[in-house]
């Protein structure tokens, strides 16, 4: 695979090439324990629940022909993580347009649903089984992500609903779930790609910076073992209390440790603050930040920005995120149904375009597309029936027509023929565990908040991190 490195003139230039590639999947460790217990008292809750018969029924029926099918955003909108709902939402409100204007599905269209779990599994709980207990509609969830994935996938894998989930949690990269998908990869593997990234910018002192949520804490222990892999010094480790209002005391253990960057992710105000708190007592100077795929987000670069200023901050800042698509006509049908909801997607703050790289806006978008090919496929609305052909829809066969859209995949589909589906995120393979996950690549910011793709990193240097 051709490998771009991080140099002055991709920095300048702002390379935006994509390389694809079959990335292997790395050897991850199995916490099966964990989720199966998870699994037992979750369902247990779902089954104590008044809304189990009638989500089940969702889940395995076929909805009532010209009702409209509901695509469920199951996702924080409010706490520390309030900026991942409207992501996702955004991503629902495109690929859900875009579908209805095609013709819907099989006599339906298709609406959007917000599904706050405030982030805290004691909230996602009851809120997904008010949903199904209040959604007679329910097609297809998406969101979950790893701040309470291990404790509602059970219950909507128990609804025999399909759920693509935006969680990297490593419970689920052995455990399977029959109704479960993934198109983003591990925290395990993003924090090789951190480190992976400290490397191709020779920095050899790194600071720790996670918040203390599930979905931040999960990155550490995989971010340590890479850094003593790779000869680097771990300098502090520090953990943020996503509900403080001031990080003074981490951002003076960080700065008297003397790092080269700081590898973080702690999302809401966290974040913004302590870089805030760290120019203040480092002489006016940013460290350098390294940060996962969830600092790809209009949110966040406007509050980094107006932290620390834009200037200071796009200059030192670079993050991982899987590779997508910047052209061509999977790029250009996801970006004309994105962009067409500007404005109309509620919670969305900042620099609207920058969901055209953001993880959610990209895969979830994917995902609907996924799902709804499948129902034409199979001619059911019924997850418990379309959802093997998920796979189908996303790996192919040998012969299949490769398309680049709902409305085109859809024509090919009801023409008879077989189609490979690949979208903005670029192919798909799913395993036996339904993850699909791609290589990564290294994005930056302009002081616009418009993204920037400078590299890319190679499954070998991920497999060299790894423990």
């Amino acid at each position: 695979m051709k490998f771009t490195t991080l140099g002055p003139a991709a920095h300048a230039a702002g390379d935006n090439r994509r390389t694809v590639s079959t990335k292997p999947r790395l050897a991850r460790p199995m916490r099966a324990g964990a989720v199966v217990a998870t699994a037992a008292l979750a369902v247990g809750l779902a089954a104590c629940s008044s809304s189990g018969s009638g989500g089940s029924s969702t889940g395995s029926g076929s909805t009532p022909s010209g009702s409209k099918l509901t695509v469920a955003d199951v996702a924080p909108f409010s706490g520390a993580d309030a900026a991942l709902g409207p992501t996702y939402l955004a991503s629902c409100y495109g690929s859900t347009s875009a579908i209805n204007a095609a013709g819907g599905v099989l006599g339906h269209q298709l609406t959007c649903k917000s599904v706050d779990t405030r982030g805290d599994p004691a909230d996602a709980v009851p809120a997904v089984n008010q949903m199904f207990a209040s959604t007679s509609s329910l097609a297809l969830v998406i969101g979950c992500t790893s701040d309470e994935a291990a404790a509602v996938v059970p219950i909507i894998n128990s609804h025999k609903m399909t759920a693509f989930c935006m969680t990297g949690q490593s419970e689920f990269d052995s455990t399977h779930f029959q109704y479960f998908y993934r198109l983003v990869p591990p925290d395990l593997e993003e924090s090789y790609a951190m480190v992976a990234i400290a490397q191709q910018l020779h920095y050899k002192r790194i600071a720790l910076a996670f918040g203390n949520d599930i979905g931040s804490q999960t990155f550490i222990q995989p971010a340590i073992g890479a850094l003593k892999k790779a000869g680097m010094t771990l300098t502090t480790n520090q953990a943020l209390d996503l509900k403080a209002t001031t990080f003074r005391t981490e951002a003076a253990a960080i700065v008297n440790s003397h790092p080269d960057a700081i590898m973080t992710e702690a999302l809401g105000a966290a974040d913004p603050t302590l870089f805030s708190e760290i120019k203040q007592l480092n002489g006016g100077k940013v460290i350098p930040i390294i940060g996962t795929s969830a600092a790809i987000s209009p949110s966040f670069f406007k509050s980094a920005a107006a932290a620390v200023g834009a200037s200071a901050f796009v200059s030192n800042f670079h993050a991982d995120n899987l590779v997508v698509e910047t052209s061509g006509p999977a790029y250009q049908a996801f970006s004309n149904a994105l962009l067409s909801q500007q404005g109309k997607v509620p919670g969305a703050t900042g620099n609207f375009t920058t969901y055209l790289s953001a993880p959610g806006g990209v895969h979830l978008y994917d995902a609907v597309n996924l799902s709804a090919l499948a129902m034409v496929m199979s001619k059911s609305t019924s997850p418990s029936v379309y959802g093997p052909d998920v796979i189908k829809i996303g790996n192919g066969v040998p012969g299949a027509q490769v398309c680049y859209s709902f409305a085109q995949c859809s024509t090919e589909l009801k023409a008879g023929k077989a189609i490979r589906y690949e979208g903005p995120g670029g192919p798909t393979n799913f395993d036996g565990f339904h993850d699909s996950t791609g290589i990564f690549q290294v994005d930056t910011y302009s002081a616009n908040g418009n993204v920037n793709v400078v590299g890319n990193l190679t499954a070998a240097q991920l497999r060299a991190l790894a423990g």
